[in-house]
């Protein structure tokens, strides 16, 4: 008995070890976030860990610096546009195939989720000359054209998810109840998957927003995103602008997650995906 008790009381090595591999890979995932906002906020004209004094000016050096604004601005029309065609595409797809029984339903379905299996390098060469061939070229339409295949798959995954899970007899309600096709789809079918639309519509975003592999291949004097612009700007100077940029982006992030929080509910939208 007494044996028992000693070993009932003895320290559990498997937890210990568990929680501490936890803690480690926590501080191995935040460290590099950490020291970006801290050098952010340096006001040596050099990235240095840690800093010698602080300062704002390199905030105020992101707004000065034209080439910043403008990219950011192409950047947010870019996501936002990507976004909103890929809904317009992705849910009628969604719908359509989620409960279809047919052969090749599920090969289409593949097909349109095939983005998040590929490199993004190869989409942007690809996509490129194709679009080229077309005789859109580097422009605006193309990288929105681009940057929408890569978010569809997002909204499709998400929305067909949430879709395929409904009973179809709430549908079936509405329609015996005397509701045409698009009454049934707006009042009920919509609102039940608005979940993973948002999911999807979030991811989406996020996706193209911090996308540099194939807004890199479109990158111009009027279509160079913000990542583009980042990059270029690295390779001559090293100044802790971008880590102020950087910075920015995370508290933009975390900003829009604040508020679709406070609109809808991340955890619905957790649950969807």
């Amino acid at each position: 008995m007494a044996s028992r008790g000693v070993a009932g009381r003895g320290i559990d090595w498997v937890n210990v070890v568990l929680g501490a591999f936890v803690v480690l890979f926590f501080i191995f995932m935040l460290a590099p976030i950490l020291v970006v906002v801290v050098v952010s906020f340096t006001s040596a004209g050099y990235v240095t860990f840690p800093v010698p004094g602080w300062s704002l000016k390199w905030f105020g050096h992101i707004f000065a610096y034209q080439p910043f604004v403008d990219a950011l601005i192409v950047s947010i029309e870019v996501a936002i546009g990507a976004t909103v065609l890929s809904c317009l595409l992705g849910v009628p797809a969604c719908l359509y195939l989620a409960r279809s029984r047919a052969a090749w339903a599920s090969a289409v379905m593949t097909f349109l989720l095939s983005p998040l299996s590929m490199p993004m390098i190869v989409i942007g060469f690809a996509s490129l000359f194709f679009l080229s061939w077309l005789g859109i070229g580097v422009s605006f339409n193309a990288l929105l054209i681009t940057h929408t295949i890569v978010c569809l798959p997002y909204v499709i995954r998400t929305s067909a998810g949430v879709y395929a899970g409904l009973p179809p007899a709430y549908e079936e309600a509405a329609a015996i109840l005397g509701a045409n096709p698009l009454k049934v789809f707006w009042h009920v079918t919509l609102p039940l998957i608005r979940p993973g639309i948002m999911a999807g519509s979030l991811f989406s975003f996020l996706t193209s927003f911090d996308n540099l592999p194939i807004s890199y291949f479109f990158g111009s004097a009027r279509t160079n995103t913000l990542p583009v612009v980042m990059l270029s700007y690295m390779e001559n100077q090293f100044d802790p602008s971008i880590a102020a940029l950087s910075t920015l982006q995370l508290v933009m992030a975390v900003a829009a997650l604040i508020v679709v929080d406070r609109i809808y509910g991340i955890d619905k939208m957790t649950v969807a995906a």
